[in-house]
């Protein structure tokens, strides 16, 4: 029996059913089969070695695809549980998951203490099971005898596994003398895998619980080639080198205190600024686009949360609810802004003529995030939004989404993130529990959320399962500076929560009508976005931008008078100067100024004083000449004014 494949161009190819995606691979050309790490059949990623039984679209995955990368680091961590239980006899293995760059085992290694120092020997090993080029193969397994294996190999954290799985549904993969519960996909086999490098080791509790046994978290990654992980460790370098928790410190943004509690950043006056720049920025732009600016409390009544749904879907992941002397009474710290707004929505009555209403505020929320989870400003406990609600009609809904990604565009534009993609995220279509609504609204926001995004001609891709649990969303995904992907901004289509909250407005027809509600966040949250920034452009920030934009160095203390008078002059045209008044040599405070990449230095002695003039220094070309305080004040303001005019 004949059956059609049908390729990405548009092309269909007829095969014998029960072909491969390989051997479809090898019909093509036996350079590109040389390369399928898995394929992509019907929208689902599986084993390129897996027969297909009936018609489909097929995709064949290769290292240039993110999930082909994905396949061999999956296939990886099972390589590496694999040499891990050569070199550690009786070690427990929990999950190997892949993770955006490599992969992870989570491994209970008993009384073994596993370092750093035994990194090499099972990276040599992970590559001599490698070039035995064992084959991945996939094997449907009833519930008993998955039960017996793991048993048989006293594997307490599979177990646990395999009792949440039904019958039907369980598969191991073996490569080698290794076997694992797993569902896959994986590559071919091992010989794919030609580099290997374990990254670090943390602690990391079993199942995300602290009541459970913290187990050893052993990171790495792979390449098939390698000059690509030689590539890779200079990356990581480089990412060092631009770490926003060391140049945090070293710029004096922000900083963390035991006393205050773990994922609380305190914004030093440095960091302040270079936020409220940023938030007056967005302010400004909004608006210019209609937005009103709201304030809303910190805290809100725990059934506020439970109308919302926030309650039942996150209640476990907030902070516990705040007990008041009056018996009953429940208050959360706020994990949401949405609630809030859709209450300030219904504070008065609304007509169709009132819509789009636009309500924006930068609100602080918090969610507990568990310790091993906290990393600097990206993954904190109390943090900002740039969050912003606008309600509106159904007609409205595609010009209101277009002019978010418009504003999303210009932010990216104005801070030079040039490389993103725009992920459309969607319902998990089999796991309807974790979404609220009903299908015909879901279906409405999703459809009309991809023909926004084809309507302003964004890259796209979609992923299922990534939508919030009220509504699909668009996530900005940027690469940075140094190649790496970040998700930024975000505009969710929402039909749900003014179903709940009762939201209604009178429409033409004198009729009540409910409102479609998007919510948008272009930075996602100040907290990250700034770290984002700052290891984007490595500390040094746009002119406009940046905390300190001139440093007045005075040759020594007897100028420290004319220097002050340099800086209050500068202050007039809106340009930031502190001055240097350390008793230390000129050529110290340039490096030191450099260091701190301030972009502007100004120095000035007798010659200057006499003058009335300054001696400026630009970051990276050095002297610029003489000039006088207000020529090089519009010098400054002249270039901010073409920055920000080119967007």
């Amino acid at each position: 029996m004949m059956i059609t494949l049908t390729l990405p161009d548009g092309s269909t190819r007829e095969v014998a059913k029960g072909t491969t995606s390989l051997q479809v691979a090898q019909s093509i050309s036996e350079g590109l089969a040389r390369n399928v790490l898995s394929a992509e059949v019907n929208g689902e990623v599986i084993d390129a070695t897996r027969p297909i039984e009936a018609d489909a679209t097929l995709k064949l995955l290769t290292w240039n695809d993110d999930s082909g990368k994905s396949t061999l680091w999956h296939s990886s961590a099972h390589l590496m549980a694999e040499a891990l239980e050569a070199h550690y006899p009786g070690i427990k293995l929990a999950i190997g998951p892949p993770i955006e760059n490599g992969f992870y085992y989570d491994v209970d290694f008993g009384d073994v203490e596993f370092s750093q120092a035994d990194f090499a020997k099972v990276e040599k090993t992970m590559l001599e099971l490698a070039r035995q080029k064992s084959e991945y193969i996939r094997k449907e397994v009833s519930k008993a005898d998955a039960i017996h294996f793991f048993r048989e190999k006293g594997d307490q954290y599979k177990l646990e596994l395999i009792d949440g799985l039904e019958d039907g549904q369980i598969t191991f993969y073996s490569q080698g003398n290794f076997t694992d519960l797993c569902r896959g996909p994986h590559i071919p086999n091992t010989g794919f895998i030609k580099a290997a490098k374990l990254l670090n080791v943390a602690g990391a509790y079993w199942r995300g619980d602290e009541k459970n046994k913290m187990l050893t978290r052993v990171y790495a990654i792979t390449f098939p080639k390698q000059s690509e992980l030689e590539d890779y460790l200079k990356l990581l370098e480089e990412a060092r080198k631009r770490d926003h928790r060391k140049l945090g410190k070293e710029l004096g943004l922000f900083a963390f205190s035991q006393k205050v509690g773990s994922g609380l950043p305190l914004w030093l006056p440095k960091g302040t600024d270079l936020r409220m720049r940023l938030t007056a920025f967005l302010t400004d732009a909004q608006k210019k686009m209609g937005y009103l600016q709201v304030i809303t409390p910190h805290i809100g009544s725990k059934e506020l949360y439970e109308t919302s749904g926030h309650w039942e879907k996150y209640g476990k992941d907030s902070f516990q609810p705040i007990s008041t002397p009056q018996e009953g009474e429940m208050y959360m710290l706020k994990p949401m802004n949405c609630p809030h707004h859709c209450e300030i929505f219904k504070t008065e009555p609304r007509s169709y003529r009132d819509l789009p209403l636009r309500l924006a505020e930068f609100g602080t929320v918090y969610r507990y995030e568990q310790t091993g989870e906290l990393h600097g400003l990206t993954r904190v406990r109390g943090f900002t939004q740039d969050d912003a609600h606008i309600f509106c009609t159904v007609d409205q809904v595609k010009e209101e989404v277009g002019k978010v990604i418009d504003l999303v565009l210009y932010i990216f534009k104005t801070l030079d993130f040039p490389d993103f993609l725009a992920q459309v995220s969607l319902r998990d279509p089999g796991n309807p529990s974790k979404y609220i609504g009903s299908d015909a609204n879901w279906e409405a926001a999703e459809r009309g959320i991809q023909e926004v995004a084809t309507e302003k001609g964004l890259k796209t891709v979609v992923e299922y399962g990534e939508a919030a649990f009220y509504g699909p969303k668009l996530d900005f995904m940027v690469r940075d500076a140094i190649g790496r992907r970040w998700q930024l901004g975000t505009v969710q289509v929402d039909y749900n929560l003014p179903e709940r909250f009762e939201l209604e407005y009178t429409g033409a027809d004198n009729q009540k009508h409910r409102p479609v509600m998007i919510h948008r966040a272009p930075f996602g949250s100040m907290e990250r976005f700034v770290a984002i920034l700052i290891e984007h452009c490595a500390g040094q920030f746009p002119l406009w931008l940046t905390p300190e934009q001139v440093k007045i160095l005075p040759v020594s203390e007897k100028y420290n008078d004319y220097a002050q008078s340099v800086a209050k002059s500068l202050i007039s045209y809106d340009i930031r100067a502190l001055v240097d008044e350390r008793n230390e040599k000129v050529g110290k405070k340039i490096r030191d100024a450099e260091l701190e990449k301030v972009p502007y230095m100004l120095i000035v002695g007798e010659e200057e004083q006499g003058a009335g003039t300054v001696s400026a220094r630009k970051k990276g070309e050095g002297d610029i000449g003489s000039l006088a305080i207000a020529d090089f004040a519009n010098k400054v303001n002249e270039e901010i004014k073409a920055m920000l005019s080119a967007q």
